[in-house]
C-alpha cells in the first residue's frame, strides 16, 4: 500500500512597506515595529516569516512569486470590535438620541430579519464593506432571529474570516417580533453555539442586547450558557447615555450599577466586551480591569448620537489599564471604516484634553482590538506563527493622499495622515488567511472568496 499523499501547502510571498504594533503603546515605548521594505511569507494561512526583503528574499520556496506592493503600507487586518450588521439598511438616519433611535430605526429594521433570504442579502453586502475596508475581524450582533446568525455565518465561512457573532436576546421593551423568552434564547442559543462555535475560525458571543431589554431571568440564562461552554464571548451595551442609565437603575433597583447588573448574572469576565462605557464610574473601570473585561469604544456613534466623549485616556490608565477595541457600531456608526473611524477617536481624544497619536491609533485597531478579544496570540500583529490577515493601504489613492504622503518624514507622520484622510479608497488589497480577497487592481469584481472555500 502506498504512503498517503502530503497536501502541498499553500505558500504566499509579500513584499512592501510594513508597520505593526508589538506591544500597548499606551503602556510602554517601542511598540511600532516598522520595515521600509518587508518581505511577508505565508505558509497555510499562517504567517511563516517577516523580515527585511534583502535579507529574507532566500526563504521563498521555489515557484512562489513574490506580491511586491509598491507605494503601499501592509497592516495587519483591523479589529473591529463592536458592530451590528442588520443595522447597515438604516445607517444615515436622521438623527435621535439612543432610545428614541431604537424604537424609530432599529427595531423597524431588525424586524425584516425574519426572512430568511433577507438576513443572507444584509450578510453578503456586510462582508463586501468590511473587507473593502480592510477588517479582517469583527464582533457582531445579529438579531434576535437564529436565521440572521446562519447568515452570517455562512458568509464568514465562505471567506474564512475570523469572526465572533451571536443571537441577541430580547425579551422585553420591544416589538413582540423581535422579543424571545428566556428559556427559548437560551435554547435557540445553545443550538447556534454547537453548529458555529470553533467551526474553523467561526466563534459564537452570547448577546443579551443591554440590560433594559432583558428580564433577570433572561440575563442569568445568558450567564448559564457562558459557563457551559468554553472559550465563548459575551457582547452587550454599557452606560452609552445617562438616560438609558437611569432606565437601567429603575429597571433593577436593587443592584449597585449598571455593570453590577451583568455582575450578578455571571456576564463580567475574560471575553466580555461592553460596547460604548461612555459614563462609566472609577470602579466600573477597576471591575473590569479585575475581570479582564474589554470596552468597545464606539467614536463616530457616540458623536453622531450625541452620546459623549469616551474617556479612552482613564480607561487605560497604567495603574489599572482595561482592554480598550475600536468600533464601528453601525447604524449609529457613520461608517464601516476603521480609518475614518480612527479619525473620529483622534477628534474625542482632542475634545477631552488629550491627543491620541498614530501609534496608539493604530493598537487600538489591530493588536489593542485583538488584545480586548483575548485574540491576541493569533491575530493583530505581523510576525511568525500568526494568521495571515493583512491590509494593504495605497499611499496615493487620491491624488490628496498621494501628494501629502510624499511629505511624510517617519511612519508615524504616514500613519497619521492615513488615519486622518484615510477611507475605504484607502484599502488596496485584504488578505484573509493567506489568501486575497479583495485587491482594487483585480479585473472584474476586487472581492471574491478564496479558493480554497470553494467547492465543485
Amino acid at each position: 500500500m502506498s504512503a498517503p499523499v502530503e497536501p502541498t501547502p499553500r505558500r504566499r510571498a509579500l513584499r512592501g512597506r510594513m508597520a505593526s504594533l508589538t506591544g500597548n503603546p499606551f503602556l510602554a515605548e517601542g511598540c511600532l515595529d516598522h520595515l521600509e521594505d518587508a518581505l511577508i511569507l505565508i505558509e497555510d494561512g499562517r504567517i511563516a516569516a517577516v523580515g527585511p526583503y534583502a535579507e529574507t528574499l532566500g526563504q521563498v520556496p521555489a515557484g512562489v512569486a513574490v506580491e511586491h506592493y509598491e507605494n503601499a503600507l501592509i497592516l495587519p487586518g483591523l479589529i473591529d470590535t463592536h458592530v451590528h450588521y442588520p443595522q447597515l439598511q438604516m445607517i444615515a438616519s436622521y438623527g435621535e438620541q439612543l432610545l428614541t433611535w431604537l424604537t424609530k430605526y432599529t427595531f423597524p429594521a431588525e424586524l425584516e430579519f425574519a426572512d430568511q433570504a433577507h438576513a443572507e442579502r444584509v450578510a453578503k453586502l456586510f462582508f463586501r464593506e468590511i473587507l473593502g475596508a480592510g477588517t479582517t475581524t469583527a464582533l457582531v450582533y445579529c438579531t434576535v432571529h437564529p436565521g440572521s446568525v446562519e447568515a452570517f455565518f455562512a458568509e464568514s465561512e465562505r471567506f474564512n474570516t475570523r469572526m465572533i457573532a451571536g443571537k441577541v436576546l430580547m425579551d422585553r421593551n420591544a416589538p413582540a417580533g423581535l422579543l424571545d423568552t428566556a428559556q427559548r434564547g437560551y435554547d435557540e442559543s445553545q443550538a447556534l453555539i454547537a453548529r458555529w462555535h470553533g467551526r474553523g475560525r467561526q466563534l459564537y458571543a452570547v448577546t443579551p442586547r443591554f440590560a433594559a431589554s432583558c428580564t433577570p431571568p433572561q440575563l442569568d440564562a445568558a450567564g448559564v450558557l457562558l459557563k457551559e461552554h468554553d472559550g465563548l464571548f459575551l457582547q452587550t451595551h454599557l452606560c452609552e447615555t445617562t438616560d438609558e442609565i437611569a432606565w437601567v437603575m429603575d429597571l433593577f433597583p436593587d443592584r449597585a450599577s449598571y455593570l453590577d447588573v451583568y455582575a450578578q448574572a455571571g456576564l463580567v469576565g475574560p471575553r466580555s466586551v461592553f460596547g460604548h462605557a461612555i459614563h462609566v464610574t472609577e470602579e466600573d473601570f477597576c471591575t473590569c480591569h479585575a475581570a479582564g473585561a474589554a470596552v468597545a469604544h464606539c467614536p463616530t456613534s457616540n458623536g453622531f448620537l450625541g452620546s459623549g466623549l469616551f474617556r479612552l485616556y482613564d480607561a487605560l490608565d497604567p495603574k489599572r489599564p482595561v482592554r480598550v477595541g475600536l468600533g464601528s457600531d453601525v447604524g449609529a456608526g457613520t461608517t464601516l471604516s476603521l480609518l475614518k473611524t480612527l479619525s473620529d477617536a483622534y477628534k474625542v481624544a482632542a475634545l477631552r484634553g488629550t491627543k491620541l497619536d498614530a501609534p496608539r491609533a493604530f493598537w487600538l485597531a489591530t493588536l489593542g482590538g485583538a488584545e480586548a478579544l483575548r485574540l491576541d496570540d493569533r491575530i493583530g500583529r505581523i510576525a511568525p506563527g500568526y494568521e495571515a490577515d493583512l491590509c494593504v493601504l495605497d499611499l496615493a489613492a487620491t491624488p490628496l493622499l498621494g501628494f501629502r504622503t510624499q511629505t511624510c518624514r517617519s511612519i508615524e507622520d504616514l500613519l497619521f495622515v492615513l488615519m486622518t484622510l484615510g477611507d475605504h479608497r484607502t484599502v488596496r488589497a485584504t488578505w484573509v488567511a493567506g489568501e486575497c480577497v479583495y485587491d482594487t487592481r483585480r479585473a472584474g469584481d476586487p472581492l471574491r472568496y478564496p479558493r480554497s472555500t470553494l467547492t465543485d
